[in-house]
């Protein structure tokens, strides 16, 4: 059992964390709120792994499933799938007007403000605009969603084969000595009567 330590390597916690990281630069408090849990429930996965805790590591692989169905609709919100609007304030909860971070700040993108100040009503606030971007914000979400999509199979199958492996060991100690109708070490008594036979001798 000690060779299933790694099967819950770093990668897993460092692809979590990154994408909590532009998350939150993004102000994106659904996504934040769920990326919080999933760290939570890989290091609950780590832990069942190293102290022997079947229980958290099928937690861990339920968990998968419910994170790629989140990453699912994380595509498909960015896609526009279904009615989906990448420009609507579902991920913030509607109590801010906040984009990806990408959005701004994608390979190649350069922002540009735009004094709004001869618009009645808008003094003192500006345009932002973003242009040259080498790819769409939408996309490297997508992207972003597909590897975390990846990372949980993975995962969903290391944690199986771990419970498997934990499974098959307790199965072999109670083959082994635990139905033994006999102690595994045991003093070989002498016969009642030969002992009386000394005692006379």
């Amino acid at each position: 059992s000690k060779n299933c330590n790694s099967l819950f390597p770093s990668p897993f916690q460092l692809a979590a964390l990154e994408r909590q990281v532009f998350d939150f630069l993004g102000y994106q408090w659904a996504p934040i709120l769920a990326n919080f849990l999933h760290i939570i429930i890989v290091i609950l996965g780590l832990f069942g792994t190293i102290q022997y805790r079947p229980r958290y590591i099928v937690v861990y692989a339920i968990w998968t499933a419910i994170w790629v169905t989140w990453n699912i609709f994380i595509i498909c919100f960015y896609l526009e799938v279904g009615g989906l609007s990448k420009d609507s304030e579902l991920l913030t909860f509607n109590i801010s007007r906040h984009q990806s971070w990408w959005s701004e700040n994608g390979p190649g993108c350069v922002r540009k403000e735009a004094s709004m100040s001869g618009i009645k009503g808008l003094d003192n606030h500006s345009y932002i605009s973003v242009i040259g971007c080498a790819l769409e914000y939408r996309y490297i979400e997508v992207m972003h969603s597909s590897f975390q999509i990846l990372i949980a199979l993975v995962g969903f199958v290391y944690a199986c084969y771990v419970v498997s492996v934990f499974t098959e060991e307790e199965d072999s100690f109670d083959f082994i000595g635990g139905f033994d109708p006999f102690p595994l070490y045991h003093v070989n008594e002498k016969p009642t009567n030969l002992l009386f036979k000394q005692t006379y001798l």
